[in-house]
């Protein structure tokens, strides 16, 4: 005869054993859920940390690009300010020399002007010295148009008379050897001129000599 209270008993064991099962089931799952999250947040974790690496990775590279290009930049500013440092200095040199060199050539003009106007005041005297009845001479005409032609060249390389004669005297352009008195004209006037003056360009040559009046 089978015991009711054995089988109760029995039955009661089954249950609580698959209550047990169960909850060590259900413990299972939500560990392993729980492991599931954790790794999941993990990941995220993960991602995201990658992602911000990858953002101030690309923000590193910019910075050093901006930096790059900054560096080029400059190093072309400094070489264009050198470029134009140096074409300006070579323009100073350039017309420096320019002045030189022209200053030079008028200063080898003026000294051989110097010793051609001698020769100037020799054909002046000479053909002043001429008698009246002998200007018609051939050989006198033809002084006078070597002369003409002579006096034409200088002019033409800048080279002209000093005027003297009647004008006031300036001691810039005339040289003063004898004074004199005359009522008839202003004080500082030239009545006399001894020696012709001249000027090759703006430059004197050879100042005037003359007579001032007192």
């Amino acid at each position: 005869m089978i015991d009711g209270k054995a089988v109760e008993n029995v039955a009661e064991e089954k249950v609580n054993e698959q209550i047990d099962n169960d909850t060590e089931e259900i413990a299972a799952e939500e560990k392993a859920e729980d492991i599931q999250e954790e790794e999941n947040r993990a990941s995220a974790g993960e991602v995201a940390q990658e992602s911000e690496e990858k953002e101030d990775s690309k923000v590193a590279a910019k910075e050093k690009k901006k930096k790059r290009k900054d560096k080029k930049d400059e190093k072309i500013e400094e070489l264009n300010d050198r470029l134009l440092r140096n074409m300006a200095e070579f323009e100073n040199f350039r017309n420096r020399s320019e002045k030189e060199k022209t200053l030079m050539f008028e200063i080898g003009a003026k000294s051989v002007v110097e010793k051609i106007l001698p020769v100037v005041d020799n054909f002046e005297r000479g053909l002043g010295a001429v008698a009246e009845e002998e200007k018609d001479n051939a050989f006198v005409k033809g002084m006078e148009a070597v002369y003409k032609q002579f006096s034409t060249v200088l002019e033409e390389i800048g080279v002209v008379p000093i005027e003297a004669l009647g004008k006031e005297f300036d001691p810039n352009l005339h040289n003063a050897v004898m004074h004199d008195e005359d009522d008839s004209m202003e004080a500082n006037i030239i009545s006399e001129e001894f020696q012709k003056g001249y000027m090759y360009k703006e430059s004197v040559v050879r100042h005037s000599m003359v007579k001032v009046v007192n």
